[in-house]
């Protein structure tokens, strides 16, 4: 009789030991999801940035240009001659010195330039632009920007777009086996200028 009790006392005891155990286990999974569902909320709710990273690139016969930048949006706003000021070294984009990057030799404006990593700087006016070429590639913004290490200062005239562009929006286009374009619109502007293999 004594060894009965001892023994149902024992599978009452092994039964509340279970049954907390699937209680405790069932609250860690409730718990989990709820941390599974917040996290997912948070990440969806994160805003997307204001100026992402953005690449354009294209073969100029077997030279591959290839242009990273950080791509600002208008979001209602005055561009050039407020938000970019006129006659101002420009990073032609947002954060980090616009690159671009040749794979073989070309010339711009009648200058050699060598394969390698370059800074690509505007300086934006109403009635022209000019387009900088500088050897310092890794840079933030202008901060650094010295006109002692440029290779190519080039005059060229904006064009007035008759629809806006909401993002800086850089392409690389192929002319001919020999030469391309290179174009950067924003806002109701457009300039571009030639590059050919050398």
């Amino acid at each position: 009789m004594r060894q009965t009790i001892i023994t149902i006392t024992l599978a009452l005891f092994w039964s509340c030991s279970q049954t907390s155990s699937e209680a405790e286990s069932n609250n860690q999974q409730d718990q989990h999801q709820e941390n599974v569902e917040h996290n997912h909320i948070v990440d969806t709710s994160q805003s997307k940035p204001k100026s992402p990273p953005k690449m354009a690139m294209a073969n100029i016969g077997d030279n591959h240009v290839h242009i990273e930048y950080h791509a600002p949006s208008k979001r209602g706003r005055m561009v050039f001659g407020g938000l970019v000021g006129y006659g101002d070294v420009w990073v032609t984009g947002a954060h980090s010195a616009t690159v671009i990057n040749f794979s073989k030799n070309v010339k711009i404006g009648n200058i050699d330039i060598e394969a390698g990593k370059y800074a690509l700087f505007t300086i934006p006016g109403e009635q022209e632009w000019v387009v900088i070429i500088n050897t310092n590639w890794d840079q933030h913004l202008a901060d650094e920007y010295d006109q002692e290490k440029d290779l190519v200062r080039l005059l060229v005239k904006p064009v007035k777009l008759t629809q806006p562009v909401e993002l800086l929006t850089f392409q690389v286009t192929e002319v001919t086996d020999n030469s391309g374009t290179i174009s950067v619109s924003w806002d109701d502007i457009l300039v571009s200028f030639e590059i050919s293999n050398s």
